[in-house]
């Protein structure tokens, strides 16, 4: 029997991409389509928020996916099957709102992808015609494709660079979707935030309502710190709490890719001494 927080399965989806399958029963029992977790690596580590990708209520693991951008996650990454992650708290936010729609579009980005998984999987089983609309920046960094084709009707594809599928962005895709013969009666949109904006124009231009799951910066994930706020229907929110997805016609996309970028520099500034370490603790 694998102890609390034990990693049981890692797997390298694509570079710098990592996912993890960790034994966390009390999470598990719980986890809804939309929730997130918060995730402390070690000891002295940050508060990382990473979406549910999938669970197993009898089994008693979740599974993880993230992509190795800064340095809790790269901590994170270094981690092995059978090492202990030092702190998981959740199941966190809002489950998604999933009904009998109609045909839902199902948009991601990148590493976010894997977080479109649940949300297909129980919009189906509620009778939804689900399409996935999917993007990254080349073949080689497209994830869940795979286990998205299982849970969608269908599932189409974009690489910015034309290494596979639809040559641009995600948003582009879409729009060139719903100007031929789709119709949608509602979307979930999960990725960067610019690439979230871009689309939710595209949602907005053509009449469909849609949701988008919010990542802004966050520290608690309970709604104490505030650190998570936005700006939705013109009302401060925490994402944390009242999220992570809203109306996405209504976020304040501009203060949001404004606010995820407060702290870049000390983030280039952390990763460079993570680095220096790294090489001495190789030496």
């Amino acid at each position: 029997m694998p102890e609390q927080n034990e990693i049981i399965e890692k797997k390298e989806l694509a570079p710098r991409i990592k996912e993890l399958v960790v034994y966390a029963p009390f999470i598990a029992r719980s986890a809804k389509p939309g929730q997130f977790v918060m995730v402390v690596p070690h000891e002295k580590g940050e508060r990382i928020p990473l979406t549910l990708v999938d669970w197993s209520e009898g089994e008693g693991w979740i599974k993880l996916v993230f992509l190795e951008v800064g340095v809790s996650t790269i901590r994170l990454g270094k981690l092995e099957e059978g090492d202990k992650v030092f702190h998981i708290a959740g199941p966190l936010g809002n489950p998604s709102v999933t009904e009998r729609y109609g045909t839902a579009a199902l948009i991601g980005g990148g590493v976010a992808n894997a977080a479109l998984y649940p949300i297909a999987r129980v919009l189906r089983s509620k009778g939804n015609e689900v399409v996935a609309v999917i993007g990254a920046r080349t073949a080689s960094m497209l994830i869940y494709e795979r286990e998205l084709r299982e849970v969608c009707s269908e599932v189409h594809v974009a690489t910015d660079d034309g290494s596979v599928g639809f040559r641009g962005f995600v948003s582009q895709l879409l729009d060139s979707l719903v100007q031929s013969d789709y119709r949608f009666d509602v979307a979930w949109i999960i990725g960067p935030a610019p690439m979230m904006k871009a689309c939710t124009e595209v949602t907005k231009r053509h009449g469909i309502r849609a949701y988008a799951s919010l990542n802004p910066l966050m520290v608690c994930g309970i709604g104490m710190c505030g650190t998570c706020r936005v700006t939705v229907s013109g009302r401060v929110r925490f994402a944390c709490l009242e999220g992570p997805e809203f109306d996405a016609h209504e976020v304040d996309w501009d203060e949001l890719i404004s606010r995820l970028n407060t702290y870049r520099e000390e983030e280039r500034l952390s990763l460079d001494l993570l680095y220096k370490g790294l090489e001495v603790e190789a030496e």
